[in-house]
Formats: C-alpha cells, structure tokens, sequence
C-alpha cells in the first residue's frame, strides 16, 4: 500500500481508505492503492469497504494532473475507468461507505461498487464533467447507463446535476444513508450480512447481470483510449 490509501484487515471484511488531501482526490497512487487493497482482499476473501475521509469521499480526478495535457488527461481518466471495470466484476461484495461529498470520479465510484451508504447533511453527490466543461467519456457513460434510472441518467450525465443525499438514492447514486456517526458501523454490519452469502454465487452472478455492461465499459475505454480528453472551463 502507499500513504494515499491504506487497508486494514478486520474480521471477514476488510477497510479501504482514501486519504488524499481535502477534496481526497483521484489520482494515480491512490487508484494504484485501491487495486493493490482489491488484491489483497481478494486473496484473503473478504468483503471489502471502500471509505473516504470526514466530510468527504472524494471530489473526483486530481485537476492538476488533468490540466497538464490531454495525454496526461486521458491516462488518468484511462485508468480510473479500468479500477470500475475492476470494481464491477470483483468477486466479492464492495460496500462503500461515503463519508459526504462525492464528486465526478468519487460518483463514478459509487456506481461501481454493490452497495453506497451516505450520510446526512449538506453534501454534494453527483457527475459535475459537462459542469466543468469536459465532455463525458465513454466509459462514464457506460458506468452510468449501467446503475442510474434513465430520467436521472439524462440529468445526472447531460446536465450535470448535483444531489443531496437523499435525492442520490432516488437517483442511483445510494442505498441508503445514515447521520456521520453511524457510518461505519452501519458498513461494517452490512459487510457482515454479506459475508454470509456464498461468494462462488455472488460472484457468477455479479456477472451474469453485468455482462452487457461491462462489454459497453471495456469498449468505452478502448474508445477513450483513441480520443483527447481536456478540461475547457
């Protein structure tokens, strides 16, 4: 592991946090540090719970690395959708427990995983690209099609809606959601009612269900791949 994400064995689940500075930003040492946590989980067959810091998940891609050029844009962007890929075929339940705002990538994550518990308060959960002025991948909209109601798809990925919360439930985005201090708790009880789940099944028909969505993701990140992706704010 690196000092951007950490992992801490517990029980049959194991946490995974990110801890990137205040916006907890996507970049490449902590995607690294999230397959390596995935890995280890996975050799040890624990139910995993990915988790941010206090008031944030995480507020998306680190802006610096994508404004120093489209290269550098589409690299990162590359990346982050191959950790969904992975995510979204993992073989053992994902539980994410945000801690608050989730923005762009950190939303992209939340629809990679197989259960969200938010928090209550004043937070900010949703796609901002079109916002921001960067036309969605490919790949995001695959992840999106995949787990967002076709009216909230439209808003979420056209307009770049933002949400409370509670709103993100209706939208896609949540399963639930809880006050601060039960987060953890509330995950860890939840990684316990699905560590009791025959993995061999979860994991065949994790599959099943999304073959035709991560075909579309694998062919959308071989189309971003081609393109440039820049930031024209």
């Amino acid at each position: 592991m690196n000092k951007l994400v950490t992992y801490q064995s517990q029980e049959n689940y194991a946490v995974i946090t990110i801890n990137n500075g205040k916006a907890n930003a996507i970049s490449h040492e902590v995607i690294s540090g999230i397959h390596e946590g995935l890995h280890i989980a996975e050799k040890e067959s624990k139910v995993v719970i990915l988790t941010g810091t206090e008031g944030v998940f995480s507020g998306g891609f680190d802006l610096s690395i994508m404004k120093k050029s489209p290269k550098d844009a589409i690299d990162l962007v590359t990346e982050g959708s191959k950790l969904s890929l992975r995510m979204l075929q993992f073989p053992l339940p994902i539980i994410i427990a945000c801690n608050g705002h989730a923005i762009a990538k950190g939303a992209f994550l939340l629809l990679s995983s197989d259960y969200r518990i938010g928090v209550q308060g004043n937070f900010k959960i949703g796609l901002n690209e079109v916002a921001i002025g960067m036309t969605m991948h490919n790949a995001g909209v695959a992840i999106a099609r995949a787990r967002l109601s076709e009216v909230y798809l439209n808003r979420s990925v056209i307009n770049a809606e933002i949400y409370t919360p509670a709103v993100a439930i209706t939208a896609g985005f949540l399963d639930a959601i809880v006050q601060p201090e039960e987060l953890l708790n509330t995950a860890i009880s939840t990684a316990k009612l699905f560590g009791e789940l025959n993995m061999a099944a979860h994991a065949k028909t994790k599959l099943k269900i999304r073959k035709p969505h991560l075909k579309a993701l694998e062919n959308g990140i071989l189309l971003d791949k081609k393109n440039s992706i820049r930031l024209n704010p």
